[in-house]
């Protein structure tokens, strides 16, 4: 995790006295997912009053230093020029006052903006684990552990800071009021600069903070997937060092991590812009304001002291101006952290099978929401121009995403056992630990195997390793291409009446493609199979397929077919060919 944004780590006294938890009850249900700026208002709200203490003292430090050059040019102008001793000391007296408060008052904003970075950061880490937990199986499916792992680390920083950064905001707020009050009693033009300076500076400079934001959306997502890269080479490495192919995904990742440091070079001047800005812009109004009243000090218009004050004015106004743009990049990050959290907040677990109705093995299954019709006994390509479609597709038929489906006239919600009667197998499956026969099919009997082992391709793993031996966790001992035909067999093994089947030759060459292909008929011969896939030798022993595009079904027929008729089918399957050809 980044560290504090501040060196004391304890929280404020009267929060934790007395054994009480400094984090009161916060759950998902307090938390509002709807928005990224929703969920840091919610934030908010839970720990109001930690935060409303860090904005009042925020305002009291900030404030004893606005106050400094008043009381310096009084004691300047009223005790030093005009040789009052009495005045001297009591302006004297009045700024080490000033001086006290601000060293009481930092230490105690410094306390409760600590605990507020603290309290949100770690409320969220709550709702994050108490969200994957609850997600279970479900998580892998919708996140990359590298996307998990980034919320868990970075995020949380982020939304910490963004909480943390209003107490000195809220100061540096009210003190540029306070000032420019103060100027405009004494010297109206000068109040009127301030006035009207700030605002511009703050137009100046909101330009920057679209790209600023744009640029961190898209380093972060690339730092996340270069995270799950690096999980899933760790987890593999005795694999890709027993085949020779620890350089090539070396070389991989090598490429990956440099897009990544691209990508953060961009952010860097994005906000190298925004801290240029922060010093530039208050430095124009400062020299402004110190030029102003230099010449209303010539012309007599104010007296030395005066002077003094004005030009502590201007000094003290870079640090409140400086603390608006650190404000506007803490919250700009929070934001986009918020926006990851609030997606996996809105994710859903699978539905739980809690249907009555029993329609027949050969029945109908029909997906309303994209049109698609799977005919039973027969293989049904679903060709999808993006893949996130196919997805959608295959977590409705399995009722991992709620949808309407019929299966048999019957909406799939009422089917009792759909677990077991649709079966959908996706490339994050895992394969347990244990003896290969048990985590490939533990109910089926040798001879059905055999079959589903042939019809994925696997005998050459399986003939090497032996059914009998010992799986490790996850099936690490595998290559992608090796457990990608293992899932398979297990799948074939199962023997649903419903087998949809997500990209399941996508690590794997394409002489054992063609064959799996060839064999996936004739192992599912009288039993209704799906295939999601834009692979033309899968697409090509299909007995239908149906182009998706845009969630719906725009085209259907053989593979051949759809070739010569639509375009955009024919489009969609040539990429993906070419997709392939280049990683492999």
């Amino acid at each position: 995790m980044k560290p504090l944004p501040e060196k004391n780590p304890g929280g404020p006294d009267h929060v934790t006295r007395g054994g009480a938890n400094p984090l009161d009850p916060w759950s998902a249900s307090r938390a509002d997912r709807r928005a990224p700026a929703r969920y840091l208002l919610a934030l908010l709200r839970a720990q109001w009053r930690s935060v409303t203490a860090g904005a009042l003292l925020g305002v009291a430090w900030m404030l004893s230093q606005a106050l400094m050059p008043a009381a310096l040019g009084r004691a300047i102008g009223d005790g030093v020029a005009a040789r009052d001793e009495r005045a001297l000391v009591a302006w004297a007296a009045v700024l080490l006052g000033l001086g006290v408060a601000q060293a009481v008052t930092g230490v105690l904003r410094h306390r409760f903006a600590v605990f507020n970075w603290l309290a949100a950061a770690y409320r969220t880490v709550q709702l994050v684990t108490r969200q994957t937990t609850r997600l279970g199986s479900t998580l892998p499916k919708r996140l990359t552990a590298g996307e998990v792992v980034s919320v868990g680390m970075s995020d949380v920083a982020h939304i910490g800071e963004a909480l943390d950064i209003i107490a000195r905001g809220s100061g540096a707020v009210v003190s540029i009021v306070v000032v420019a009050g103060l100027l405009l009693t004494t010297s109206p033009p000068l109040g009127l600069i301030v006035l009207v300076g700030v605002p511009l500076i703050l137009v100046a400079a909101a330009p920057l903070l679209r790209p600023y934001r744009e640029r961190e959306q898209a380093h972060r997502e690339l730092v996340g997937e270069l995270t799950t890269h690096a999980t899933d080479l760790v987890a593999g490495l005795r694999v890709l060092r027993g085949i020779g192919g620890e350089t090539l995904f070396s070389g991989r990742y090598r490429a990956e991590s440099q897009r990544v440091r691209a990508a953060g070079v961009a952010v860097a001047r994005a906000e190298t812009r925004m801290n240029g800005a922060e010093v530039l812009l208050p430095g124009l109004l400062v020299a402004l304001v110190t030029w102003a009243g230099a010449r209303f000090a010539v012309r007599g218009a104010i007296g030395v002291g005066e002077l003094v004050a004005f030009y502590g004015y201007a000094v003290f106004l870079i640090v409140p101006l400086k603390t608006l743009g650190e404000a506007a990049s803490k919250i700009t990050k929070g934001l986009v952290a918020a926006g990851r959290v609030t997606a996996l907040l809105r994710l859903d677990p699978e539905l739980p099978a809690a249907g009555t109705a029993r329609p027949p093995a050969g029945a109908e299954l029909v997906d309303i929401a994209s049109g698609l019709v799977v005919r039973p006994g027969r293989v049904t390509a679903v060709a999808a121009a993006g893949p996130r479609d196919a997805q959608a597709i295959a977590d409705r038929l399995g009722r991992y995403a709620d949808g309407e489906v019929d299966f048999g006239g019957v909406p799939l919600r009422a089917v009792a056992d759909v677990r077991k009667r649709i079966l959908v197998a996706v490339n994050e499956d895992r394969l347990f630990s244990g003896p290969l026969a048990e985590s490939l099919a533990p109910d089926a009997d040798g001879p059905a195997l055999q079959a589903a082992v042939r019809a994925a391709c696997a005998e050459d793993v399986v003939d090497a390793v032996g059914l009998d031996a010992h799986v490790a966790e996850a099936g690490r001992e595998f290559s992608g291409g090796q457990q990608q035909r293992l899932r398979l067999a297990r799948a074939l093994a199962a023997d649903p009446d419903v087998l949809v089947l997500v990209e399941p030759t996508s690590a794997v060459d394409a002489h054992t493609e063609a064959r799996i292909a060839e064999r996936l008929g004739e192992a599912r011969a009288g039993r209704t199979t799906v295939v999601c896939t834009t692979s033309p030798l899968m697409l090509d022993r299909a007995d239908h397929v149906a182009f998706v595009r845009d969630g719906v079904v725009v085209a259907e027929g053989t593979h051949r077919e759809l070739l010569d008729a639509e375009p955009r089918y024919a489009a969609t399957v040539t990429r993906g060919e070419a997709a392939e050809r280049a990683t492999t």
